[in-house]
Formats: structure tokens, C-alpha cells, sequence
């Protein structure tokens, strides 16, 4: 599992539960909705535990687990998915990670946007 400093959400497919960071609150609740999907489909395509975050540079990060005695929870295609999910949800993730990084970690947008070719 990747080490994230902040998790955004993540969903537990366990205790069957979803969770979103409040302090996010602030995101389009669009990609609220979007965010929701993703966890909750995540865990019901391979099981146990996935969450995004951001790591401490502002980076998002993916991180799974399963229990122990979780015999069902496919590794390989939790890797797979999270590769998917990164191709397909590029400019949304790409953007959340701009947001953390203004708001959260006061970068200047102006140095954001030329770091990514946007300017």
C-alpha cells in the first residue's frame, strides 16, 4: 500500500462501507459522485480495502490492502485496475492533485499550471 499523508476516500468492501474526507467538501460534488464510484466499484471488481490520497508532495496515491485471510482479493487485478483508473481518470486526477497543491500546500497556481504545460 502506498504511504499517503491525507486520504481523500476510499471504500472497504468488509464492512461494505465508502468514506469521504469532509474537508474535501469543497470538490464539485460531481466529482464527489465520480470519486464515490470509483472506490466502490474498486472494491467490488477485486474486494478489500482502497483509498486515494495525497502523499506529501501533493501527489495522489492509490493504495489497496486485504486481509490476511482474504483468499478472494485478486492483487493482480487490483494493479491493473489502479493502472486503468489512472489512464481513464487522468485530467480529473491531475486536477485534484492541483487542488491539494494550491489550497492545502499554498503552491503558486501560476508555477502549478506552468509544471504542467498549461500556461
Amino acid at each position: 500500500m502506498d504511504m499517503c499523508k491525507t486520504v481523500l476516500c476510499g471504500a472497504n468492501a468488509y464492512e461494505q462501507k465508502y468514506y469521504f474526507n469532509k474537508d474535501f467538501n469543497k470538490i464539485p460534488e460531481s466529482i464527489q459522485d465520480e470519486l464515490h464510484v470509483i472506490c466502490v466499484l474498486f472494491t467490488e471488481e477485486v474486494g478489500g480495502i482502497f483509498t486515494i490520497g495525497f502523499d506529501e508532495d501533493g501527489e495522489l496515491v492509490f493504495g489497496t490492502q486485504a486481509a490476511d485471510e482474504d483468499y478472494l482479493y485478486d492483487e493482480i487485478g487490483a494493479g491493473l485496475l489502479v493502472r486503468k483508473i489512472r489512464d481513464t481518470k487522468q485530467d480529473m486526477l491531475q486536477s485534484l492533485s492541483l487542488y491539494y497543491r494550491v489550497i492545502y500546500l499554498h503552491e503558486d497556481p501560476a508555477k502549478l499550471l506552468a509544471e504542467y504545460g498549461e500556461e
